[in-house]
């Protein structure tokens, strides 16, 4: 039954971030990945939240496994992430590229922490 909510949450994971990607990018018009920084932000908060819930109260294993798993590691994408910071530094946008890698870490890992305890304080 896990697997089954993996697939679910994956289902509506990977056409969220499609489509976060693709509204975000097109509000900026610069070479900067807005629309997978966007992305993969969401999927840190949504990630930290169910952690921070799961610390304080009973949340069941189906339902971490759709929300975790499946929606939160189909939204964001270490690989898109890779790919275009690296793109970044092949074209000549090093500056980009070194943004995009150190403010893509502390950015995600703040998000997380900061969505956990929202949780925890919501919870508790």
């Amino acid at each position: 039954m896990t697997w089954a909510m993996v697939i679910v949450g994956a289902m509506v994971g990977a056409p969220l971030r499609y489509t976060v990607d693709r509204v975000v990018q097109s509000r900026h018009d610069t070479g900067f990945p807005w629309g997978t920084f966007s992305a993969n932000m969401l999927g840190c908060a949504i990630l930290g939240f169910l952690v921070g819930a799961t610390t304080v109260t009973a949340v069941p294993e189906s339902l971490q496994a759709l929300v975790g798993v499946g929606l939160a590691g189909a939204l964001s994408t270490y690989s898109t992430f890779s790919f275009e910071t690296l793109r970044l530094a092949e074209t000549g946008s090093r500056r980009f590229a070194a943004t995009n890698a150190g403010v893509s870490v502390v950015a995600g890992l703040g998000t997380a922490v900061l969505a956990a305890a929202l949780a925890v304080a919501s919870f508790a």
